[in-house]
């Protein structure tokens, strides 16, 4: 089921009235509502992988129950990498099978053998690397004693299956939210209005920016062997606030659907285009991810405690798991090295942690050099995303070649470049807001907290935004693949 859909629109209210209005006085039928409505939304896109989350809860739920009665080491880590084996070979048979099958028939081919292995035609479940990494990161957390296990499967898993983030993040921890399920819930007006005005941002992002990117992105890298160099660089541009309205629009819908059941998700981005490096930018991007591979991953394997060597392969660990973490394909590895060579200079050099604070906070604009450094930061990312977006790596590197031509100084002259220039003073529009906004959680915070007439006059102007500037054509959630 779609944030952006008829259906979605229905199911919402349906179940708001049902947990407030018949379930309000009861925390565990909340609970089990919780489960069923989120057990609904993911089935009503393929009922048959509901029993991918069934098991995956069941094993967790059990295994997080049974460390909690064992003091022996060696028995706790046999529980440990019960889960792992279980949910990474889920997620590695359903997500890497049929890539690591082909990359293996393509190096015996290389060497001289012709093998047939048996390929198969699979279906990769919406979402699995989500709810995968979430119910992983429970698990870690009650082996490391960091966290109490569950006693209630159904808190458990309306945990797992929280339908808001359930197939496309944020990644929650179980710190954060399962304790969330364990405590009575009423309704927060304030909270609920905050949380409508985040779905509404969302719902610019996405159906404004992310979608009328989307016709041009896709029209240049689908043809980009037509296209000169200062337009393939245009639907680069276009792509990097695709990715960005699509995916920052579908987290800020789901933690604002959070809020209206009383619930409180952890920001996923926070202005990254404003980064003025690129180590900034990955403390404002997919946060939830981040701070994932750093605390479960990164830092297990040294973090940046040992020397130089140890730093360097930590940095290309992260990134390139990253990287694969997002999909199948070369492309996406290539994507995490470069992110990993933009970003060790700033770490060998111990300025990885130089810009902390929010850019010209507490000013009207930038300075000249917070605006280079922003501008720059946002040339490199651009340049990283081609390889994202990319069919494979060969059609990465040709497109970039001819953005880095004599051709990057022709005039972009493509049919449609005066509807394709509207979508960029609507990005201009759109980032204007994001930089008044930045302070804040979300690009329109600031509007939860003026009076309420204000605030229904903002309400009906995004509303109105909305309908008059919404893309035509429906697009799908880029991270639904993932």
């Amino acid at each position: 089921m779609l944030f952006n859909s008829f259906d979605f629109a229905i199911f919402l209210p349906v179940v708001f009235i049902l947990y407030w209005f018949v379930c309000n006085k009861n925390l565990k039928l909340q609970n089990i509502l919780i489960v069923a409505a989120s057990y609904l939304f993911y089935g009503w896109w393929d009922w048959r992988f509901l029993s991918l989350i069934l098991f995956s809860t069941v094993v967790d739920f059990i295994i997080g129950r049974q460390l909690s009665t064992k003091e022996n080491k060696g028995d706790r880590k046999k529980l440990l990498y019960l889960s792992l084996v279980v949910n990474l070979g889920i997620l590695g048979f359903f997500k890497y099978y049929n890539f690591f099958l082909d990359n293996f028939v393509e190096a015996f081919t290389f060497m001289g053998f012709e093998i047939s292995p048996r390929s198969l035609n699979i279906l990769l479940p919406v979402g699995i690397s989500f709810y995968t990494f979430q119910t992983l990161s429970y698990t870690i957390d009650v082996y490391r004693e960091k966290l109490e296990p569950a006693k209630d499967f159904f808190e458990f898993a309306a945990f797992v299956s929280f339908f808001p983030q359930l197939v496309a993040g944020p990644i929650e921890r179980a710190s954060n939210l399962l304790p969330q399920f364990t405590k009575s819930r009423s309704f927060d007006y304030d909270l609920a209005i905050n949380g409508i005005m985040q779905i509404l941002w969302g719902f610019v992002k996405k159906l404004v920016i992310a979608d009328n990117c989307a016709f041009y992105a896709n029209m240049i890298f689908n043809s980009s062997d037509t296209f000169s160099g200062s337009e393939l660089f245009l639907g680069a541009v276009f792509f990097t606030f695709q990715i960005y309205g699509d995916f920052s629009g579908y987290s800020d819908i789901a933690i604002g659907t959070s809020r209206l059941f009383g619930f409180d998700l952890k920001q996923n981005f926070a202005m990254p285009y404003f980064s003025r490096d690129i180590a900034e930018f990955w403390r404002r991007w997919h946060i939830s991810l981040s701070t994932w591979f750093r605390d479960y991953l990164y830092i297990p394997l040294g973090g940046s405690r040992g020397g130089t060597g140890m730093k360097v392969r930590n940095t290309f660990i992260i990134f390139l798991v990253s990287g694969f973490w997002h999909g199948a394909n070369w492309t996406f590895l290539v994507w995490g090295g470069l992110n990993a060579l933009y970003f060790l200079p700033l770490l060998l050099a111990k300025k990885n942690r130089s810009n902390i604070e929010v850019v010209a906070k507490g000013k009207y604009l930038p300075s000249v050099k917070e605006l280079f450094q922003m501008s720059f930061t946002f040339l490199l990312a651009v340049l990283a995303w081609v390889f994202f977006r990319a069919e494979n790596v060969g059609h990465a590197l040709d497109i970039l070649s001819n953005i880095f031509s004599s051709s990057f100084l022709n005039i972009p002259s493509f049919e449609g470049i005066d509807d394709a220039a509207n979508i960029g003073i609507l990005i201009v529009v759109f980032m204007i807001f994001e930089w008044i906004g930045r302070e804040y959680k979300f690009g329109l915070e600031w509007a939860a907290t003026i009076n309420r007439y204000s605030r229904y006059a903002v309400i009906a102007a995004v509303i109105l935004f909305i309908v008059l500037f919404q893309s035509p054509v429906e697009q799908e959630f880029i991270y639904f693949q993932f």
